[in-house]
């Protein structure tokens, strides 16, 4: 879910073309598969499964989506979460009260054959549970691309990478990257080109993210950007009735942020979500190892265990092959 903080950034947010998104990015792993999950589906909202049952969808995100940024320059890390912290409990039990909700909706409507309500209640359904996870990082191995367990949250271990120059941007939709000091940020590089809203069709382009601009632009500081947060909900805690990021962002501007949430909710201590924000565990001295391309692995993988097309995984492969010059993925920059 993350932070709602989008209706503050929208002149803050740039195009990127393919050129400025070449380099290192972090991907914010468990983000990714999400998206693929979501997206990656029927029209009566089904994952793509092989023959044994087995989700396939993510994998097929993954495969596609990653061989075609590898094709366009940019070299990927994936950073999946680790344990969450205490106060994300709450969340977490919110959470997986909807998709069990959402995961009997889907049934009811497909009983009643509301294909459309199947679909969007499907995606409501999407988890990423530990047999998506490990699938993911097989195939993330085979395809030479690095990936690591952060000690907590994914999206701070990429921040921190990011000020350590270990990367050149994070990718994530979703914004507490800024909150965690991702000084670059890069969306919609996992989502779907095209996108329904009101029975319309648009497109979905990625765009960056510069967390200095945002700062300058908003006249505030990161942790008054983290106050914004605090005041409209993050993972970490519920934000109060009423306050949206617009008004959020005019009172920590009138230093009013301690005085509103005194008086909204005194019990709630604030100090431990924000210097989790601040202060976030993560693992120093990374140094992505980047590896070939293992195509027998990755045919044997996707096509003989999964069921994907032989001929259509061959084909990005040896295109992948002709345009690395059987180099590693690090060799390319």
């Amino acid at each position: 879910m993350g932070v709602a903080i989008r209706d503050i950034l929208t002149e803050y947010k740039r195009p990127a073309e393919w050129d400025r998104l070449r380099g290192r990015a972090a991907f914010d792993g468990n983000n990714a598969l999400y998206q693929f999950l979501t997206t990656i589906r029927q029209a009566d909202g089904t994952p793509l499964m092989d023959n044994e049952g087995r989700v396939t969808s993510h994998l097929s995100g993954l495969f596609f989506r990653l061989t075609n940024f590898i094709e366009k320059g940019i070299s990927p890390v994936f950073i999946f979460d680790g344990k969450p912290p205490e106060f994300k409990s709450k969340t977490i039990s919110e959470r997986r009260a909807v998709k069990e909700k959402a995961e009997i909706q889907r049934v009811e409507a497909l009983k009643v054959g509301d294909i459309q309500a199947a679909f969007r209640h499907a995606r409501s359904s999407t988890r990423v549970d530990k047999e998506i996870i490990d699938s993911s990082k097989r195939l993330l191995s085979l395809m030479g691309i690095p990936y690591l367990d952060a000690p907590s949250e994914g999206e701070a271990q990429a921040a921190f990478m990011v000020s350590e120059g270990i990367v050149d941007y994070s990718v994530s939709q979703d914004y507490d990257s800024l909150l965690f000091g991702a000084e670059k940020l890069a969306r919609n590089l996992t989502v779907s080109r095209k996108r329904k809203i009101r029975s319309r069709t648009i497109t979905v382009n990625p765009e960056i993210i510069t967390l200095d601009e945002v700062l300058s632009g908003l006249d505030i500081t990161r942790e008054q950007l983290i106050e914004i947060g605090i005041l409209i909900g993050t993972d970490f805690n519920s934000g109060i009735r009423g306050i949206g990021p617009k008004k959020a962002l005019k009172i920590v501007r009138d230093n009013a942020f301690e005085k509103i949430l005194s008086e909204s909710v005194p019990d709630f201590d604030y100090l431990p979500v924000k210097d989790f924000f601040l202060n976030p565990p993560v693992t120093e001295n990374i140094i992505p190892d980047y590896g070939a391309v293992d195509g027998a692995g990755v045919t044997e993988f996707l096509c003989a265990e999964h069921g994907f097309s032989e001929e259509r995984i061959n084909s990005v492969l040896e295109k992948i092959n002709a345009g690395a010059g059987q180099k590693t993925l690090d060799q390319w920059f």
